[in-house]
């Protein structure tokens, strides 16, 4: 399935990846972002140079007006048919959970839980043919963290991506008679700049030993996993957790 498809945090590493196959697989993209106007507008470029339509709109996920703002901007390209629920926060500096401080938690589960549920929701809104949608499908970001739980860096972000695992499937089950999939992909140690961002450059190199494939993975490699989720040939597929994490 092509048409609109609306990518958060779409302006970087993996989301940016997924934004640009997407175009070269048929779809007009909003490129959701909620601070570099300038990396957001470099990844829809890429996105109209393949040919497709593309805009860069600045919402914070967990703000429900924005959140709304973001769907009407995606509708002046044409009927929603596809989400991808990318956007997520580390809380950054990495360190054991009692080491945390609240509103840093806090601030986590408003992006990663909270800006879920609402895009889920806005989502399921225009795509369901209970609200007068035409169908589509869903793809949440969650990680092998969800599983492994990130021990001495990100528990916090861990039970989030669990989060996002239970509602993927919830969800999944409320929607299946109304035309929406939803899925997830879990990706692992994947090479973007999140860690040097997060204070850790060398984080890369020192997990990829532990790795059965013996590397980390690629943005492209989560991208294609999610456009197959997202497209006809996975139509059968609904409530599942793909893992993409060379065999960790």
């Amino acid at each position: 399935m092509s048409g609109v498809l609306i990518v958060t945090g779409g302006s970087r590493g993996i989301g940016a990846a997924i934004c640009t196959l997407a175009a070269d697989r048929g779809y007009d993209v909003v490129v959701n972002y909620s601070g570099d106007a300038s990396d957001a507008e470099r990844v829809a470029g890429k996105v109209r140079a393949q040919g497709r339509q593309a805009v860069a709109v600045r919402a914070d996920v967990s703000d429900e007006d924005e959140v709304r703002a973001l769907f009407d901007a995606a509708a002046e390209l044409g009927p929603l048919t596809g989400l991808v629920n990318n956007a997520a926060i580390t809380g950054n500096t990495p360190g054991r959970f009692d080491s945390y401080e609240v509103d840093v938690v806090r601030r986590v589960l408003d992006v990663n839980v909270t800006g879920v549920f609402l895009c889920l929701r806005e989502g399921i809104r225009r795509m369901s043919t209970r609200y007068g949608g035409s169908g589509g499908a869903i793809v949440n970001i969650s990680s092998t963290a969800a599983r492994t739980g990130s021990a001495g860096e990100w528990v916090h972000y861990a039970a989030t991506k669990a989060a996002v695992d239970t509602m993927t499937f919830g969800v999944a089950q409320e929607v299946a008679k109304e035309g929406v999939r939803v899925n997830a992909v879990a990706p692992g140690l994947v090479d973007t700049g999140l860690h040097a961002a997060a204070g850790m450059p060398d984080r890369v190199d020192r997990f990829a030993p532990q790795i059965p494939l013996g590397r980390p993975g690629r943005p492209g490699e989560i991208a294609e996993a999610v456009l197959w989720l997202l497209s006809p040939a996975a139509s059968y597929a609904t409530g599942t957790v793909l893992e993409v994490g060379g065999g960790r």
